[in-house]
């Protein structure tokens, strides 16, 4: 099995057109055929099932799908690390982050981490929660962010930073006669909320609160991020749930963030990582995600004895 092998293998799953596929790759067909026919034979199974009219993936095809993409992460990985070394970086931390984490928080850690070990060079990816999960469990990064503490056998989930959770408003809107909004005053009007898709931790700690209600929530949209939900508040189409610091960083003029009645609803950011003693690198980086201070003034969740009001739990 050979590189070119599994590159005609991502190329037609994505595409499943033997024709597109080919196009993408700057091949004939008649090759890119008989890559995935020799791939096939070396598995000893088959990937797709091909007629005139479709290609698709069989059981075994999707199975292998899986698997396939962290190949060429790790080939990435080992590609930048020879870069890394270099360009005279001594190390290097993987982050992985998800659900749209408290933007200033996530820039003064950054920003901390250059100042205190510039040789260690930082590479970041940005993916779904369950991706980042996967890629921890599978060695591709040393550690993450999300807003879900559901992780699964073998990683720690540390909450790490609060984010007061606001209503996202109009300006000249009813609700904002109310210095803290009722949900049910709140649930009277349409909502854009986050993609479960792509900020899966966050939809699950909003939808928590919201099932505090007695509606149900009128749903209009799914956004894939918060610039997107601003958009649409400002422009009157809906109302929004964020953090206050994800509210801030959109810079809308024409968006008010209001507090919640019934307590202070937090959204809780989480460090993920692989269970058992760290690195001393990813020692001192974890020192340092403690070491920032969260916008609304408060420590780090980990640290601090928090109200059982302020969770955003059942």
């Amino acid at each position: 099995m050979e590189l070119r092998h599994l590159r005609c293998f991502m190329a037609v799953a994505e595409e499943l057109h033997f024709a597109r596929a080919a196009e993408r790759l700057h091949i004939e067909q008649s090759p890119l055929s008989r890559a995935i026919k020799e791939l096939e034979e070396d598995l000893g199974a088959q990937l797709f099932v091909r007629t005139t009219r479709s290609t698709r993936l069989t059981r075994a095809g999707r199975m292998f799908l899986e698997h396939v993409p962290r190949v060429f992460t790790s080939l990435q990985q080992a590609q930048d690390s020879v870069k890394a070394a270099t360009n005279g970086f001594h190390g290097q931390l993987r982050i992985a982050f998800s659900d749209g984490v408290t933007p200033s928080c996530f820039s003064a850690l950054l920003a901390l981490c250059r100042q205190d070990e510039p040789e260690i060079e930082i590479r970041l990816s940005e993916v779904p929660l369950s991706q980042q999960i996967k890629g921890l469990q599978d060695d591709l990064y040393d550690v993450g962010f999300g807003q879900s503490d559901e992780v699964g056998d073998g990683l720690i989930a540390e909450p790490v930073w609060n984010d007061p959770l606001m209503a996202a408003v109009p300006a000249r809107h009813p609700v904002l006669s109310y210095k803290h909004v009722p949900l049910d005053e709140l649930l009277r009007y349409p909502l854009a909320l986050s993609d479960t898709n792509t900020h899966e931790g966050h939809a699950r700690q909003v939808e928590r609160v919201l099932r505090r209600a007695t509606q149900e929530p009128l749903v209009v949209e799914r956004v894939a991020s918060f610039d997107m939900m601003m958009t649409l508040v400002s422009a009157g189409f809906a109302l929004g749930l964020a953090g206050a610091s994800q509210i801030a960083a959109g810079r809308e003029s024409s968006v008010v963030a209001r507090p919640l009645a019934g307590g202070s609803h937090m959204l809780t950011t989480y460090l993920l990582r692989v269970a058992g003693e760290p690195s001393d690198a990813l020692a001192r980086f974890i020192e340092r995600v403690y070491a920032v201070e969260p916008p609304n003034g408060k420590s780090s969740a980990a640290r601090a004895q928090t109200d059982p009001s302020e969770e955003t739990e059942p």
